[in-house]
């Protein structure tokens, strides 16, 4: 069906479910990418037993019925889901059998038994086997199925397939299951995107059974199933496409305006750059990196660290309504001031690191400078991602620390051999996803608008110094080394003064 004009003059949207691991939004997006109304909803988690789950059922009842109210309010011709790439369902046959799951979904953050975490590590396969370090808790779609099938084999045995995410919503809404390249490329321990197959627990746990077919991210599944649509009240014409992994579609909204050769840096509670150039052999499983699928199945190079967590460390849970300050950020810098990793549970890319984040140098004396602090933090953080991907020619920044005008700044000043450029579009992900609806009939680039970061001037040179010093007091935090003064002065040293880090 071509995406044309109805008689109505009511342009054509798509309805896109964005799945995060804090709130499910549901959004109507133009073919083109602009997001016209969103609606926002807790993700619930609940204690348990038999682990913490999410409330799948409680989210059904969510989505169809807002999913009928955009279809009322607008002409959606197509429904396409996202979602974060660590959760995955264990479905029986039938999508109207409850929420259609056998075991309840594992919210990623609930811990591992010791048994679970010993009897996975010798079963997981290489780095590319899996795509990443073996990380925290009950991430990774692999681990979760191997804690479900040790702890309830009757009823794993029963199951008959294991869906990521948006594969889920397009299974209940359509009854076609499928797997798709970007959803098990992050990070799911399942699909080995290198060399395009499935990881070696899955053969050796004989899980094939439970893996549909491929299909792409833009492939159409089917209508809505007739009584899901009669239940809904929703329209019977509305097609399903299979969709994918947030970052991976948020890349792919660059892919479709005709850039190449970038690297695209996500932020909010993780900071995630996602490069097609760098090559395999770069990716190091100990530095935070990764190695993920864009839409066509191709490696991408990834390298995350989470820091939205590390800026709330340091500015405080007020921090993102404060904006920094040019002032307070080059009295930072003079005075040598600097947050080192890693405050949270995870080393990011600083091996060693998690636990030990400090404050050297002066405390910052207000919220302003916090803030401040906390933003040339996570722009070093950020150079940190870019150094491992080896960007060296166009990098995209986007996401919500966009919002503070400095963290784009600052970026472009740690690069200078790099062309930075930034997008202040709030639904990425979602303009990415509605643009699978026209991937096979898109004439033409799609558009996108980009921007240039303030130049910091002056303050360029000095970054560079304080940033080549911040990243050896970094690594010699992280491997526990004696302190390097942070500046000329050596009695600056905030933690000498009993202070680990801004309140």
């Amino acid at each position: 069906m071509a995406f044309e004009e109805q008689g109505n003059d009511r342009p054509l949207m798509v309805a896109v479910l964005d799945v995060g691991k804090t709130n499910v939004k549901l959004n109507a997006v133009s073919t083109t990418g602009d997001v016209v109304e969103t609606l926002s909803v807790p993700n619930p988690v609940l204690p348990g037993p038999p682990w913490q789950h999410h409330d799948l059922e409680g989210l059904s009842g969510w989505i169809f019925g807002n999913l009928a109210g955009l279809c009322r309010r607008h002409t959606i011709a197509t429904f396409v889901a996202t979602g974060h790439g660590s959760g995955g369902m264990l479905t029986g046959p039938d999508p109207d059998a409850g929420d259609g799951t056998v075991l309840p979904m594992i919210d990623y953050e609930q811990p591992l038994p010791d048994a679970i975490r010993d009897g996975y590590a010798p079963l997981c396969g290489t780095f590319f086997d899996r795509g990443s370090a073996v990380m925290l808790s009950s991430t990774h779609q692999a681990r979760q199925m191997y804690w479900m099938e040790c702890a309830f084999p009757q009823d794993f045995a029963r199951a008959r397939w294991f869906l990521g995410i948006p594969q889920y919503w397009a299974w209940r809404l359509s009854g076609a299951a499928v797997s798709e390249a970007t959803f098990l490329g992050a990070q799911s321990h399942l699909w080995n995107v290198a060399k395009q197959h499935w990881s070696p627990i899955v053969t050796m746990r004989a899980w094939e059974r439970l893996m549909p077919p491929f299909a792409k991210a833009w492939t159409r599944l089917g209508p809505v199933r007739p009584e899901l649509a009669k239940r809904h009240a929703l329209p019977d014409t509305l097609h399903v496409l299979a969709g994918g992994h947030d970052s991976s579609l948020n890349y792919y909204r660059y892919q479709a305006a005709g850039l190449d050769r970038l690297t695209a840096v996500s932020t909010g509670t993780w900071i995630v750059g996602f490069s097609g150039q760098t090559p395999l052999e770069k990716l190091d499983e100990h530095r935070g990196m990764t190695c993920n699928s864009d839409v066509y199945g191709h490696p991408l190079g990834g390298a995350l660290t989470m820091g939205g967590r590390e800026f709330v460390h340091v500015a405080g849970a007020n921090g993102t309504a404060i904006d920094s300050d040019r002032a307070a950020i080059a009295k930072i810098i003079q005075q040598g001031t600097m947050a080192l990793p890693s405050f949270g549970d995870d080393d990011g890319l600083f091996p060693g690191s998690a636990g030990r984040g400090k404050i050297v140098g002066p405390a910052p004396v207000d919220s302003v400078e916090r803030t401040s602090l906390a933003i040339l933090y996570t722009a070093l953080l950020t150079l940190e991602c870019l150094d491992a991907l080896g960007a060296n020619e166009l990098v995209v920044l986007d996401g919500s620390f966009l919002n503070n005008p400095m963290y784009a700044a600052l970026v472009a000043a740690l690069r200078p051999e790099c062309r930075t450029q930034f997008s202040l579009e709030a639904y990425g992900v979602a303009s990415g996803a509605a643009l699978l609806a026209t991937h096979q009939t898109r004439t033409a680039p799609a558009t996108i608008a980009l921007r240039q970061p303030e130049d910091l001037g002056s303050l360029g040179p000095v970054l560079l110094d304080y940033a080549a010093r911040w990243r050896a007091l970094s690594h010699a935090n992280a491997m526990n080394k004696p302190d390097i003064a942070p500046g000329s002065n050596p009695d600056h040293s905030a933690e000498k003064k009993g202070i680990s880090h801004a309140n």
